[in-house]
């Protein structure tokens, strides 16, 4: 079994977004952390120009890429694709991004796979960021990155596929320190539960406890399409879960009309019969207000 542990740069062009730099260290396990085998970093011509915002990041210019071949004809993705068998587990940073983008470039996973920021958000919730960069310096890795590279005779450069990937590499040292790779492919497949808000008006605030106060807000969020903005897979589960929990305690409060704003219970003290006037004619009701007030009624 070997890892695979890989990153990719692209040109920023959002959903036509393409890979511009493929880099990846092929690493076998020994008894702690990994030993790298082999070193792959290539740069590619996109079929598309690399946006100014993308050279910002990575510095990498459409005249650096101008007459390097496609990505699928590149030395690193003919030899990702040898490695691409079931017995190798492939290590990214954040995978759901550059395996779109391998996909784009015709690879499907065959490999397990270790996200590292999965497994991060699962084994320390309490960090403020899960980032590469951040936990870089949180872990200490910034001190033993110069001596990695040196052994290996790589020159690191900021926001690089391959300086982040020897990063990723060290880290990935740093899990295997306690967990099995195993385990670490369990966490990758394990949906994580959020405790605290990151974002909007409640954030840093927990999420049942905002499920208790402003249900409705909630289930707002929830109203969102798939892949809106801190509405993943995970961070929806977080939200029906909460609901769930806090369905008991939850107030509600009536969106719109003469009594927005005020409790579903605080408007069935003097006026249950808006209430069931609501129920009957009010088609903008979501659900979560409509089983309130059914509630009440009861």
């Amino acid at each position: 079994m070997k890892f695979v542990i890989l990153d990719t740069e692209t040109t920023g062009a959002e959903e036509k977004d393409r890979i511009c730099q493929l880099a990846f260290i092929v690493a076998q396990p020994q008894l702690v952390g990994t030993v790298t085998e082999e070193v792959y970093e290539d740069f590619c011509k996109p079929p598309l120009p690399i946006s100014y915002g993308a050279m910002a990041v990575h510095h990498i210019t459409n005249e650096m890429v101008e007459k390097k071949p496609p990505c699928t004809e590149t030395e690193a993705y003919e030899r990702l694709e040898e490695l691409n068998v079931e017995e190798n587990i492939m290590v990214i940073q954040n995978a759901p991004f550059d395996l779109g983008m391998l996909k784009k470039e015709g690879f499907e996973l065959k490999m397990e796979l270790i996200d590292t920021l999965r497994c991060l958000r699962h084994l320390y919730p309490e960090l403020e960021s899960h980032g590469l960069q951040y936990v870089r310096y949180a872990f200490g890795i910034y001190r033993s990155e110069k001596d990695e590279a040196k052994s290996l005779g790589l020159k690191i450069r900021a926001h690089d596929a391959l300086g982040d990937v020897l990063v990723l590499k060290l880290l990935l040292d740093l899990l295997l320190a306690e967990h099995s790779a195993k385990e670490l492919v369990e966490l990758t497949q394990k949906p994580i539960t959020y405790k605290l808000f990151t974002f909007g008006k409640y954030k840093g605030e927990e999420i049942v406890e905002v499920a208790r106060k402003d249900p409705g807000y909630i289930e707002w969020m929830l109203s969102k399409k798939e892949g809106e903005e801190g509405l993943d897979e995970d961070w929806r589960q977080t939200l029906e879960g909460a609901l769930e929990i806090a369905e008991d305690e939850a107030v509600w409060l009536f969106p719109f009309g003469k009594y927005k704003g005020q409790s579903i219970e605080e408007i069935a003290l003097h006026d249950i019969g808006y209430l069931k006037w609501s129920l009957e004619n009010m088609d903008r009701l979501s659900d979560g207000i409509k089983r309130a007030i059914r509630k009440v009624l009861e």
